[in-house]
């Protein structure tokens, strides 16, 4: 689902960069600056990771590259520090992406400007690809 919000869902997704260009090698977040409608940035791979929160990342989990895997411990743990884990394993995505909307920029609420994903898109996604949402 972040993915989906972010604009990387697909084959390409985990080598993706700010605003669609794509890198070759998964050695180290790739620290390319990227400028389109105004906004710079270094973010890329799946989740579009800036490239000082990915050498933070980085260096707290001890990551070795900047590969799939890498990238998707370091979701979980930027998840897990905005203390929406529990949510997602409860069924409760949308607090789930409340807590984490400032994490990434796509994320209802985010306020950075780059074009929010209502949150309705966000959840039918989620139920689209397999996930399940709690029912009260």
């Amino acid at each position: 689902m972040i993915q989906y919000a972010e604009g990387t869902w697909g084959p390409n997704a985990y080598r993706m960069l700010f605003g669609g260009g794509l890198f070759n090698s998964y050695d180290q977040h790739p620290g390319i600056a990227v400028t389109r409608a105004c906004i710079t940035s270094t973010a890329a791979g799946a989740y579009q990771f800036l490239g000082s929160t990915w050498s933070s990342l980085q260096k707290d989990l001890k990551l070795p590259d900047f590969s799939p895997v890498s990238q998707d411990k370091a979701t979980v743990e930027l998840i897990r520090r905005k203390g929406a884990l529990p949510d997602i394993l409860s069924g409760r995505i949308a607090d789930a992406i409340y807590k984490c909307r400032k994490v990434w920029a796509s994320f209802p609420g985010a306020g950075y400007g780059q074009g929010e994903r209502p949150v309705t898109d966000l959840l039918r996604f989620y139920v689209q690809a397999g996930g399940q949402l709690l029912t009260t």
